[in-house]
This record gives C-alpha cells, structure tokens and sequence, in this order.
C-alpha cells in the first residue's frame, strides 16, 4: 500500500503534512537533510527529541484543552501501539506520548487525525497551543463564554505563513472570568472577557511569560471588542516576526520585544501593521459553536457514596455547580498529569455514562468533567474511585505541578516527577487539613525554564546544582510568592533560596509551619510573604542548605538509587545551525511555491507573506555569504539595502527596505499581491543569477554556522 492510499480518509492539509513529514525523515536518515535543519521542521509536526537516544516525545495540539471519551480511547490505543502506555497532560493542556520512534511519527499522527486530533505547531517557534480556562462555558462568574474565541484564534493561525518560523515561540491564554485562572499575566497574549454597554470585548496583555526572566504582562487594552482580537493577534505577530530578536536565543521571546519597545511603542507599530490586513475585523458568532449537551438523566443505582467521609471532601474540593443549575462540574486529580492507556480506557466508558461529550484538559495536568447530573455525583464517584481517578484535594496544596524533569527532557536538571509525588504524600500525610487549602500552590520545574510554571506558583522549585569542591549535589532553587491571586493580580515569585532536594521536605515544613504560626486570619500567602519579606525567609530556610553533613541516598536525587550526576543537554529549540547558503536560496523559491499555491486558491494574503518571506530569505543569503550577522529581519532589510544595494555591488532599483514592506502599507488585493509576488520572484532571480556569479568567480558554497542562519 502506497503512502498516498493510507491516508485517503484524512483531511487534505493533514494528509500533506504527514507525507511530508515521512519524506522529511528518509531524506535525514539517508543523509540528504542535515539534523539540524530537520530538527527545525519537525519540532512543528509535534515531533521532540527527549533524553533517551533514538526516541522521541509526540506532543498532541489540543486548543484549549477539549477532548472526548472517545480521542482518550484513541490515544490511549495509539501510546500502546507506538509509545510508552502513558498519557502525559500538560501544562498547556496538551498530551504527551513519549519514547515513540522517528519513523513511526507519520503513522501516530495518521491514527490522530483520523479522530480529529493534531500535532502540527505543538512544538517549535509557532503559535503554541492556545490555552484557556477549562470551567469556560461552566463558569458562574464569566460575563460570557470565551471558548468559540478560543476556538477561532486557534485555528486561525494553524499553518498561517505569519507564524511558522518565528524567532520564538508564542503562547496565547483566554481567561473565563477577572479570576483569570488560565494565567494572562503569564503569556504572550491573555485576554479577559469584559461587557461593555451589552457588547462583548476583552481585557488584552501582550508580552508576558515565565522561563528563566518573568515577566508580568502590561495591558494593551482594557477593552478591544471581540471582532478586533484576531487582527490585533495578527498584526502582533507580524511585528514580532520583523522586529524580533532571533541570534540571542533568550531574549526573542515576545516579552522582551515588548520590554525593549514599551507598550506604546509596540502598539505604535501594531497598528501600522493592522491597516494592511485583509481582515480589519473577524467577527465570531457564539451562536455557530455548539455545545455538548448533558447526557440524558437516568435513575442512578447509587445514590450514597461507601465511603461517605471521602465522598464529603471529594464533592467539597472536587466539584463545584455551574451556572447551569442542576448540574457540576467534576475535577479529577491527576498524579503527575500521568494516565496510563489502561486506565485511560476504562476512564472513557465512565464519561460516555455521566459527562457531556466534552472534557477539558486543566493547566495544572487535571481533567474536568462538565454536565454532571447532581443526582449523579455519588454513583460517578464510586466509578472513578475503582480506577483511582477520586482522590480529593484538586488544586489544592496537595496537588502539585511538575514538568517531567530528568525523566525524559534534555534540559532537566533534577527529578521533578519524583519529589512532586513525595510531597504530595507528606501533605496528605502530615496535613490532611490542607486538602482544602486552595490558596497556595507548589509547582515545580526541572530547570529554570519553567515547563512546571515554577514561576507562578505560592512555593515553587527549579532543578538545580550545588557543588562543594568535588561534591555536586541535587538541588532546588527555591522560589516564594508567584501565582494568581484570588483577585485575578498577577504575582512573579522571588528566588529566596537553593537547597540540596532531599531537604526539600524539610523546607516545605518549615513553611507550612510558619505559616499557620505567624500568619493573621484570612492572609493570603503571598500577602504574608511580602509582610514578612525575602530575607525573613531567606533566614528561616538558611539552616536546611548545609550539604556537608549529607551522606549515603541524601545524595541522591528523588527516584535514583545513585550518586547524583548532573547530565544537561541541548534544548530542542536551540541548537546549532549548519546550512549551505545555496540552501537558503531553495528556502527562499520554497516560499514562492507557497505563495504562488495560495494565490491560485484565493488565499491572498497568505501568498502576500509568503512573498515577503521569500524576499527576507533571499537578502539573507546574501548577507551571509558576506559573513555579516542576521538577527532580525528588519535589520536584513536595512543591512542589505546599505551593504548590496547602496555599495552598487547588487543590481536592484529604488529602495529594497521600503519595497519589502509595500507589505504593511497595503491591504492584500488581487492586484497587489499579484504584482508584490512577481517582483518578489524577480528579487529571487536576481539573487541566484548574484550567486552564481561568486561561484563562477570562485567562491565556495560556504556554509553558516548558528546564529548566523536564525533570522
């Protein structure tokens, strides 16, 4: 059977993508495609590299969480079929499959799609999963619900030209209510829904995030109307993708662009960029996007829990009603966000019975369940207590966010997975009180780079490193007072202390401890933090970082059995860059193709920035093949204008920056885009008859090394 015969039954674009991808992967294992430049390629088809050699981590797109019984079924099928029989959920209410191979990535991709599912920009310099708030729809305090905007951004920008290959990645976040439980603050774009006269809008921050600089996120508007949101996203990224750092690998988020500029400054360019789009508005209708509807009520069998005193705190901490009277939402308590394929399984009869055809994947690597019957509430949770999927305490102290560290990332630094679950048993344990302690949160992060929103957290922890001459310890860096408080205020936690991770116990004791003792009633704990300050704390924890008395597994990080040794590798988003400039030039026609392809269907400006990118492609060639540096593309455009073109060395009439951006100064016309597109395949001419004649002269096809290909 041919590649093309397998995947007769699956959407176009999909179908592409993944043949595609399986041609991408014969050309690198036969060594026409170098690793690197590959690595680039499949980061957005979901396929990431992790720890163990010759494996790699499938990342599902899953827009703003939702999934169904039957994709859980699905999935869970698929992990067994090509991955590890784990179900992996995200901070960014995605699902992981790890320890698939290479080659079988085209085929778990197939099998998703088939169901509805994804892995296109789960990974690399893309617009990232669009998260939200899962109680959306639910929710009693939304003025309304946001998921059809949720739903309209997300696929709006799935293979959009403006955002496939960005300096970095960019992750958006809609909030159901002021309580901004999807984290706003802490994106690169977050909106919040507001009414205003009867009309529907948003509260907009731009350039916010987390990582090893966080940054809280400025407000662009206190209300844009719902039909602006998508052009303000659109233009936002164009400007992102032109002004962008891209060289210096840290600072091209979006915050720091934001941070550089000022929020009137970027806001000063967004709107230059916003008359020139097709779309001035793009309105969105609610009324298009159905709802799952409740499963039809039956008489339950059960209508008292057997284990009454945990069904209490279960319906407590676990459910809440929603505006829709009569019916609950149910959270589930995922240890780790890990759910074996068994009991995936068995977990989906179990919905299909009692929950609307719509779960929602939580930001904290839970489930919710939506429409539950109120007279279904003790007969559900005896079901989910046969397959362990019961435990109380969500989102509480106890129910703690790690990101899967050493175990399968590259970049981890120490064992979060691990030293999550010990804490969660020493607080159920020591502090059965806590279960319905909502208020503070522990996350934790491998590494500084804050997959486990560290960052965000009451008490958080990253991986990190003590070293005493020859000894090298595991540590944590302990961080204080992150988070969103019960007003919906964005806090950035403050590094307080590091410590060795077997201590890590010990130091959420003291906290604890300190806080029941000395906090006033009713005081949120960050309230307390910044009352008592950094250095009280910094005193308090001072006495748990002596590593000169530890021996024997103290040594050891949480789930190792040895001395703990510190193995770092390369992020999957960085990396070395190494291309020939004669292939930079084929990316440059690759463009073209593209932009020629939309036109033909209509899809004008989506050719209009194809062409464009041809154009930026095409000058940086160039440049590099004078050894001069590319980090953004605005700087490509000047830098080419002044070094080719004013020098008289490259044949090219009038002024090559303000012909370029003719982009921004016109809407995307037939007519336009039509001759914006000739002119660019006349640039590209140019440009390879320019090559040649250096190799004809005796010039190398010399090739690029890192940061000088990124732009």
């Amino acid at each position: 059977m041919s590649s093309f015969d397998k995947y007769q039954n699956i959407e176009v674009a999909d179908k592409a993508d993944i043949l595609e991808l399986e041609d991408r992967i014969q050309k690198f294992k036969t060594g026409e495609e170098d690793e690197e430049r590959f690595k680039l390629y499949r980061l957005t088809r979901g396929v990431y590299g992790q720890r163990q050699l010759g494996v790699q981590m499938f990342r599902i797109k899953i827009p703003y969480g939702k999934i169904s019984p039957k994709q859980f079924e699905v999935i869970a099928d698929v992990s067994d079929k090509y991955a590890s029989s784990n179900l992996h959920l995200t901070t960014r209410q995605d699902i992981q499959l790890h320890y698939v191979k290479l080659e079988n990535s085209p085929e778990v991709w197939k099998e998703l799609t088939d169901n509805g599912l994804t892995g296109r920009e789960a990974c690399g310099n893309t617009v990232r999963n669009i998260t939200a708030s899962p109680t959306a729809g639910i929710d009693p305090d939304e003025p309304f619900d946001i998921t059809p905007y949720a739903h309209a951004a997300a696929y709006y920008f799935l293979r959009n030209p403006i955002c496939q290959e960005m300096g970095r990645k960019i992750k958006p976040s809609f909030s159901s209510s002021e309580k901004d439980t999807a984290f706003s603050f802490f994106h690169d774009f977050g909106f919040i829904p507001k009414l205003k006269d009867g009309v529907r809008g948003f509260k907009v921050l731009v350039g916010g995030g987390l990582g090893a600089v966080a940054i809280t996120a400025p407000t662009a508007f206190e209300f844009l109307e719902a039909d602006k949101i998508i052009p303000f996203m659109e233009a936002s990224l164009r400007v992102f993708d032109r002004h962008g750092e891209r060289s210096k690998r840290q600072k091209a988020r979006m915050k720091f662009l934001v941070k550089s500029l000022g929020i009137d400054g970027f806001l000063e360019l967004v709107n230059e960029e916003w008359k020139s789009l097709q779309n001035q508005t793009h309105p969105i209708d609610p009324e298009e996007f159905q709802q799952a509807e409740a499963v039809t009520f039956f008489e339950p069998q059960i209508k008292k829990a057997t284990n009454q005193d945990k069904f209490d705190i279960w319906k407590k901490t676990n459910t809440f009603e929603q505006k829709q009277k009569g019916f609950y939402g149910v959270y589930v308590k995922i240890l780790l966000g890990d759910i074996s394929a068994d009991t995936a399984r068995a977990f989906a009869p179990i919905a299909k019975k009692y929950v609307a055809d719509d779960i929602r994947i939580t930001v904290n690597q839970g489930l919710l369940l939506r429409f539950v019957h109120e007279d279904h509430l003790a007969e559900l949770f005896e079901a989910l207590e046969t397959i362990g999927f019961a435990n109380p305490g969500f989102d509480s102290i106890a129910d703690v966010t790690a990101c899967p560290g050493t175990d399968t990332c590259n970049l981890g630094v120490t064992n979060s997975t691990g030293m999550a679950k010990v804490i969660e048993d020493m607080i159920e344990d020591e502090y059965p009180e806590l279960l319905e302690e909502e208020h503070i949160k522990i996350k934790i992060s491998g590494c500084m780079n804050a997959c486990g929103q560290h960052m965000a957290a009451n008490i958080g922890f990253h991986g990190s490193s003590i070293k005493k001459n020859e000894l090298v310890v595991p540590a944590m860096q302990v961080v204080l007072g992150g988070g969103i408080d019960p007003n919906g205020k964005g806090w950035i936690a403050d590094k307080i202390i590091k410590l060795p991770t077997k201590k890590i116990l010990d130091c959420i004791r003291d906290l604890i401890n300190d806080y029941n003792a000395n906090a006033t009633e009713g005081e949120y704990y960050n309230n307390y933090y910044v009352r008592q300050g950094k250095k009280y704390f910094y005193t308090l924890l001072k006495p748990l970082a002596d590593i000169t008395q530890l021996t024997g597994t103290d040594l050891f990080d949480w789930g190792q059995d040895h001395e703990y040794k510190q193995e770092i590798g390369v992020g999957e988003c960085a990396g070395v860059i190494l291309d020939v400039v004669g292939t930079i030039i084929k990316d440059a026609s690759e463009r073209l193709d593209s932009a020629e392809a939309d036109f033909k269907n209509g899809h004008l400006a989506e050719a209009a920035y194809y062409s464009y990118s041809s154009y930026v492609i095409g000058a940086k060639a160039l440049l590099l093949a004078d050894d001069i540096k590319c980090n953004t593309q605005v700087g490509i455009l000047d830098d080419f204008q002044e070094t080719l073109v004013e020098s008289g060395r490259f044949p090219f009439t009038g002024n090559f920056k303000e012909t370029v951006l003719e982009l921004k100064n016109n809407q995307p016309t037939s007519e336009f885009v039509k001759n914006f597109m000739l002119d660019a395949k006349n640039f590209l001419k140019q440009v390879i008859a320019f090559r040649e004649s250096a190799l004809a002269d005796g010039q190398k096809d010399k090739k690029v090394i890192e940061s000088y290909y990124k732009a």
